[in-house]
């Protein structure tokens, strides 16, 4: 603790603009006039309300659609009933346009509603037991979990119960509403796959197994594509969950960081004592001389939703609804609810991919004939299975692209040219460097960002690969493309997805084939051919040859620069460039190619003068990266 002390006094020299909002007000006395608000009106909340208070319950002031909120739900572990689905769908049809937010923790969103309104809104979902109480701000957020739990063949330890006592212990107890200095992520899985991104919050329980028994492993500070890591902490059974749980929350609240609000996580607290000293924190709080961890059992990742139904332990189903970049109707959610009673045991699950399961199915083919599958089923391909996107411009106020429909635009456009009857591709969107749409960890990860376009600025993304979920190894993937042009992202992405068809093993994953044929070379050739291959679409010029690996580069991107400009060179002349290339700074040359335009007439102007500049006889005025030759093959006009 002495440490902790140390680290919390070097940064307490100051308070952010928030902490000494908090001075003005309790969030109680805030909630409190809300009945009187609606009375009065939007002109009637003072500034403060709407910026912060009102927030710590759900209650979103947003600037994009004048005078009317956003009400973020608490579905303890993606959860809900028949009874609560339809009452969600009905106040979103009858208050909010009809319109629901589906989102990546596994939660609702309900959007457009007025000040007026909410009071009738928040009661009516109280009378089914669900609240929008502290999923905001300095809060502890929604907790996940598992959508299956004990449902799945692949369960080990039942948690939801367990989930649901770690929420008692905050919830609705004002010593905890907006008493953490940042919000505080959790989620908890007892099995064996990972189907709720387990190692990405600032406290994960972990199905583990040590010496014979099974329990869960601890791993902290981790958040938007950070991976937490181990505590060195193995919780043997539901009382040292919450006694750990309770122990890690109170250190926050006490010791977390209040100064620069960018960095008061609890990952940046970890950062500043190490991970050691965080787990004889814990251990010294709790009064408990915890194990040391066991090998973590949460390794496999998940491939259920790709077939549309996952059988269940008990020989039902889950019959996935696929719901594209969680934009969902109030009416769907209504029709979803009466569904789940008519075919199913009348329970809903939300998953952390924006979509959700109607569970306990019997009669899969007499639910998938309703007529709300003609608009659901169609949506069960590849591009659109692990479809996901966080708000966009059109909600959030940090968005820099529209997002939602840009990424249903790429699935529909990946659909039309490059069909795939089956295989797996993650695609994550986010709309700013935040990263709410957890890019980094899909197989392709969008991030927003400004992009030119003949000079003129407009909307555009960072283009990230390898990004995993699966066990302790859960990674963030790398950049591969930096301000791509909005408009043109579809065709590098389809450069990839013909490829991937082109080369895959058979029922390969997008993720796999990334780790057996993408990983063979630098993200600055990927990204390079991903554009050039475009160009190439473009132009009506055929090649024959992608990502295949039969020459070994090493990852030299030099070797990869020259080795691709060797292969082209031979595409177009039917011989080779050099009569030895293998130490290439020493080659000697077979034509000269000063005027390779003779040699083939019909080549692409721009395509000739990047054959130049690699394949130089000059080996100082030779291209050796792929910066240097990319503004040849741009789509579109300097």
């Amino acid at each position: 603790m002495e440490v902790l002390q140390k680290a919390y006094e070097a940064r307490s020299k100051k308070l952010n603009k928030i902490e000494k909002l908090k001075e003005l007000k309790s969030p109680k006395e805030a909630y409190e006039k809300l009945e009187e608000y609606a009375k009065n009106g939007y002109a009637s909340i003072p500034d403060e309300d709407k910026s912060y208070f009102l927030k710590c319950f759900g209650i979103y002031d947003r600037p994009a659609t004048p005078e009317r909120f956003m009400l973020k739900l608490r579905i303890p572990g993606g959860y809900m009933n028949a009874a609560q689905a339809k009452v969600i769908g009905e106040c979103a049809k009858e208050f909010g346009q009809d319109y629901i937010d589906l989102t990546t923790r596994a939660q609702c969103e309900l959007r457009y509603l007025r000040i007026e309104d909410l009071p009738t809104i928040i009661k009516r979902l109280e009378a089914v037991g669900i609240d929008a109480y502290q999923t905001g701000v300095d809060n502890i957020r929604g907790i996940m979990a598992d959508p299956f739990d004990d449902k799945a063949f692949d369960n080990v330890l039942p948690s939801h119960h367990i989930l649901l006592k770690m929420q008692d212990i905050f919830l609705h107890n004002y010593e905890w509403i907006s008493a953490l200095p940042r919000k505080f992520n959790t989620a908890i899985t007892g099995n064996i796959s990972n189907r709720c991104n387990i190692f990405c919050h600032d406290a994960s329980f972990v199905l583990a197994q040590k010496d014979g028994v099974y329990g869960y492993n601890m791993y902290l500070g981790g958040k938007v594509g950070v991976v937490g890591k181990s505590a060195n902490i193995f919780l043997k059974n539901e009382d040292e969950v919450l006694t750990a749980f309770s122990a890690i929350i109170e250190i926050f609240k006490r010791y977390g960081f209040r100064d620069n609000r960018n960095k008061n996580r609890l990952h940046f607290l970890i950062e500043a004592i190490g991970i050691e000293e965080m787990a004889k924190a814990i251990r010294e709080h709790a009064g408990i001389d915890f194990a040391t961890a066991g090998e973590t059992m949460t390794k496999m990742d998940y491939y259920e939703p790709d077939q549309g139904k996952v059988q269940l332990r008990d020989g039902s189903f889950g019959v996935h609804v696929v719901v594209p970049s969680g934009i969902f109707k109030g009416s769907s959610m209504m029709e979803a609810a009466r569904l789940s009673e008519v075919y199913g045991d009348g329970n809903i699950r939300l998953d952390m991919e924006q979509s959700f399961y109607i569970m306990g199915v019997k009669d899969v083919d007499g639910l998938l004939h309703e007529p709300y599958f003609e608009e659901y089923k169609s949506l069960n391909t590849p591009y659109f299975n692990h479809l996901i996107a966080c708000a966009g411009t059109e909600h959030c106020p940090f968005g820099v692209i529209e997002n939602k429909n840009d990424a249903i635009t790429m699935a529909s456009y990946l659909d039309e040219k490059v069909p795939l009857e089956a295989g797996r591709v993650r695609m994550y969107w986010s709309a700013c460097v935040k990263g709410c749409g957890i890019h980094g960890l899909g197989d392709i990860g969008f991030e927003g960002c400004k992009a030119k376009v003949g000079g003129i600025n407009g909307s555009g993304v960072n283009i990230y690969l390898g990004g995993k979920l699966a066990g302790e190894g859960a990674v963030e993937g790398h950049t591969v493309l930096k301000g791509a042009p909005l408009e043109y992202a579809k065709y590098y992405v389809e450069s990839l997805m013909l490829e991937y068809r082109r080369l895959r093993e058979p029922s390969e994953s997008f993720e796999r084939f990334t780790d057996r044929v993408l990983r063979n070379f630098t993200s600055a050739k990927i990204g390079f051919m991903m554009m050039l291959l475009a160009y190439m679409r473009a132009k009506n010029i055929n090649i024959d040859f992608g990502f295949e690996t039969k020459v070994t580069t090493g990852k030299n991107e030099e070797f990869e620069v020259f080795e691709l400009g060797r292969k082209l060179y031979y595409q177009f002349a039917k011989k080779e460039a050099y009569s030895s290339y293998e130490r290439f700074t020493n080659v000697i040359k077979s034509e000269k190619l000063e005027d390779i335009r003779k040699l083939v007439p019909e080549i692409d102007e721009n395509i000739a003068q990047m054959l130049e500049l690699i394949l130089h006889s000059d080996e100082r005025k030779r291209a050796v990266v792929f910066s240097e030759i990319i503004p040849f093959i741009m789509l579109y006009e300097k």
